[in-house]
């Protein structure tokens, strides 16, 4: 093993371990090594795993979420798996009502919808003849990609992430002539999630907070740090992909725009959009335009089967995730946001944003930037990197990801303290943990006991101290 080697494996390991140790204790009654939860060493392993044995990531994943299946069902007696996936209200109250919806079942699900509806939809749309007319008004040098990039985090405003970033993809391989530098493919990923980062339509995350009582402009000042990053990851990232591969100078000649495979891409997004904030389920909507879409033109279900694989794999580290043990998190405030950003890179941003909301007290925009962009670092941080590897298998090397798209990293780091040092930490209410923290509505509120205990307003009681330990 060359010492270059040993070097990557080291900050690698480094990469996920130092995030999970962060946010590895508490939980449930289980076995700990050295303090560390069994539950957080298997997902470890399953993560260096999925970084090492790139190109066997579908079986990584699955032999990782069975090891640690089966952990909870010897160790953890009674552990309740069907209250985990279903929740405990009934079935059907949760498909008619989206506030009584509980447990994993939705996430997974829409998932599972959205990466294989929105593969279907990046076919449609090359097909539609978009991506071969562009060259025509797009600038032949490195400008070209830069605006490219531009266009994918002003898509992702409004859009799902993975839908935003599989149409940059789906460009980039026909503007570049299908030679895309793996840091511009991370460019790419990371322009769609900071483009979601500021707005409650734009990612998951983001809307988890405003179903749960987040005012969309206090999470809007997101895009100043998101905005930051944008420049820094499309001024690299372009660079990076003029000198592997300049874009196309002229488009192709006698080419026609399908109107009727155009007319499919817009009421897909519209799907997405409207069942995205009626039902909390864009694959929902997605799929019953893909429906319609198929009652008049033919389409490319083959492509389906090209993208199982991912969406399982995904699906797999979602749930690994699920199971980890983290029912309390570090007091809010921005060194935890911070540090989230690199948890996101691991760890399902779902979850941590559920952890989050029910915690209260955090700055929601500087929150949404840190689990949004966070997970841009590493491939399988978001379901937008699953989802663009796709097309762009040579991407699942974490070490090349990392090395090629550094610049992600970097970006992280300048966008997140230029928002500290312009906007602060702003924390603001959502819809059970109010602002102030001493007029919070929440009885034995954490942040409200402190803030009481500082301000001399309640000295500390024994149970005060109880819930504070």
């Amino acid at each position: 093993m060359t010492s270059k080697l040993i070097k990557w494996l080291f900050l690698l390991s480094a990469f996920i371990f130092i995030p999970i140790w962060a946010f590895a204790e508490g939980g449930l009654a289980g076995v700990a090594i050295g303090g560390i939860r069994i539950e957080f060493i298997l997902f470890a392993l399953t993560l260096i795993g999925v970084a090492l044995f790139h190109k066997q990531t579908f079986w990584v994943s699955i032999v990782g979420l069975s090891a640690i299946v089966l952990y909870k069902l010897i160790f953890i007696s009674g552990y309740p798996f069907a209250e985990h996936f279903v929740g405990t209200n009934p079935i059907i109250d949760q498909l008619v009502n989206k506030e009584m919806r509980q447990g994993e079942w939705g996430i997974i699900i829409n998932l599972l919808g959205l990466l294989l509806g929105f593969t279907l939809l990046a076919k449609i749309f090359e097909e539609s003849g978009i991506p071969d007319i562009l060259p025509k008004y797009l600038p032949d040098d490195w400008k070209g990609p830069f605006i490219l990039l531009v266009f994918v985090f002003v898509l992702s405003s409004f859009l799902d992430n993975i839908a935003a970033a599989m149409i940059g993809g789906t460009i980039a391989l026909v503007v570049f002539k299908n030679k895309v530098h793996i840091g511009f493919v991370a460019a790419i990923v990371a322009a769609s999630n900071a483009g979601g980062s500021g707005s409650v339509l734009g990612d998951t995350t983001t809307t988890m907070m405003w179903i749960d009582g987040v005012s969309a402009f206090n999470v809007f000042h997101a895009y100043v740090a998101a905005g930051i990053a944008l420049i820094i990851v499309a001024w690299f990232g372009a660079h990076q992909q003029d000198k592997f591969q300049r874009i196309t100078a002229d488009a192709k000649s006698g080419i026609k725009v399908n109107r009727g495979k155009l007319f499919i891409v817009l009421l897909i997004l519209a799907g997405a959009i409207l069942s995205n904030i009626y039902y909390d389920m864009p694959a929902l909507g997605v799929w019953v335009a893909i429906i319609i879409g198929a009652t008049f033109k033919k389409l490319p279900w083959g492509e389906i089967s090209s993208s199982i694989k991912g969406a399982i794999f995904l699906i797999c580290l979602v749930t690994s995730a699920s199971f980890m043990p983290v029912e309390t998190l570090p007091d809010a405030s921005w060194m935890t946001a911070f540090i989230l950003g690199f948890v996101s890179a691991v760890f399902d941003n779902i979850p941590l944003t559920k952890l989050c909301l029910d915690q209260g007290h955090f700055d929601w925009g500087m929150l949404a930037y840190s689990v949004g962009f966070g997970g841009s670092m590493i491939w399988f941080g978001s379901s937008a990197g699953v989802a663009i590897t796709n097309k762009f298998p040579e991407a699942r090397n974490v070490m090349l990801w990392l090395r090629k798209g550094w610049h992600v990293t970097l970006a992280y780091i300048v966008g997140f303290f230029v928002l500290y040092l312009i906007v602060g930490w702003e924390p603001s209410s959502n819809k059970q943990h109010k602002e102030p923290p001493k007029d919070c509505q929440v009885e034995n509120c954490p942040v409200k006991i402190k803030t009481q205990a500082m301000e001399n307003i309640k000295p500390l009681t024994p149970q005060d101290i109880s819930i504070l330990n």
